[in-house]
Parts: structure tokens; sequence; C-alpha cells
């Protein structure tokens, strides 16, 4: 039987976002380790919106909003004591983006569409997104599948992507232990070769 999602457990803040977004002409969706914890019974203890509007677009409709980040930029929009980030659809690596001599991305404000954000993120399970106004879980890259058979897998070349942000090994191991899932071969695959690079990672994003 499909999963369905309990509309009582997403948050206020998250549906106005949404739909204030919408509104003014933006595609925007609840997106990420919120929808995963929706579709598994969870309350999640955060919420999360991707949008085609750029982060100074977001600002001018939600004055208040703070625009944080330096790799990339973000929005923090208050509702009450919840903070509801919003970040704008990513896209492919530009000319401007800045990397280290490892492949670390260091600096990366590409903006793109909803099919190469998808492929940005990082893991199938936190790559849907949940449309509100129609109650559709929107999947295109098998997270659905992987959230039923319980198995975190990366997205794209492992290799590329643990190169892209050594964070991502931790975070596999941190689902994998949260939600009892197993961790995929070709996920796990490259990670013994490439453990030293956390060791360049500051500990404020370790931690």
């Amino acid at each position: 039987m499909p999963r369905s999602i309990d509309t009582s457990l997403i948050s206020n803040g998250a549906i106005n976002v949404v739909a204030t977004l919408t509104e003014a002409g933006f595609e925007a969706y609840v997106v990420g380790g919120c929808v995963r914890d929706l579709l598994l019974t969870k309350t999640p203890k955060d919420f999360d919106v991707a949008t085609s509007a750029t982060p100074e677009e977001v600002k001018a409709l939600f004055p208040k909003s703070r625009i944080v980040g330096r790799r990339f930029q973000i929005n923090h929009v208050r509702y009450g004591r919840e903070i509801v980030e919003v970040a704008t659809f990513r896209g492919p690596g530009g000319d401007d983006t800045e990397y280290s001599e490892e492949g670390v991305i260091l600096n990366d404000n590409t903006y793109g569409t909803l099919a190469e954000d998808v492929v940005r993120r990082d893991f199938t399970i936190n790559a849907l997104y949940y449309d509100p106004s129609n109650h559709q879980v929107l999947d295109f890259v098998g997270g659905y599948d992987d959230l039923e058979d319980g198995i975190v897998r990366i997205i794209g070349d492992p290799e590329t992507r643990y190169r892209e942000d050594p964070v991502r090994m931790l975070r596999a191991l941190r689902f994998s232990a949260k939600l009892g899932f197993e961790i995929s071969d070709e996920t796990t695959a490259p990670v013994e070769a490439l453990s030293d690079l956390l060791s360049g990672i500051s500990s404020a994003r370790l931690f």
C-alpha cells in the first residue's frame, strides 16, 4: 500500500511559505528530510522548502527573513518560534563555483531548475518533493523505492559527490543509524579511500 502523508504533521509555517511563493508565481515544494520523515510517519524536527525564487526574491516576499550561508545562500523565514529554511533550486556548478585542490565545493550559488536541483541533493531518500496544494510527492531518483526498501543510496557518482562534500560520508552513516537502513554497496565503496578528506572539514560542520 503506498505511503501517505499525514498533513497534520506538516508545520503551518512550511505550508504558508509554499503558498506565498506559489501565489507569487514561483515553484515551491516542501523538500528533503522532512518529506522522508513524513512518509515514515515521523514528526519532522524542521522543514525545508525548495523554490525557483532567488534569495533576494524570497526576501522581498518575506521582509523579516534572513539570508544566511556562505557556501550556498538560503533564507531563514521565521513563523513564531519556527524557522523554515528556504533554498533556491541549485544548478550544475558554473564558472564561478569555487573548489579546493581536493575537489571540495567552497562556494556555489549557481541556481537552476527543479530537475537540476534533484541531482544536487545527497541521497535518494532526501530528494523527495511534496506539493501541499495537491498532496503529491515528486520522486525523480527512486527515493520512494529506497525508502520502502530501507536503503541509503547516494545520488550520482559516489566518489565525485564525496569529493564535493566529504561530510556526506558521515551523513550516510548517520541516516543509516537513525533510520535503521542499510547503506548501498556503491555508496560505501569509496569511503575508506576518501576518509582523509574529512580532516579538512571544520569542526562546526562535522558536528
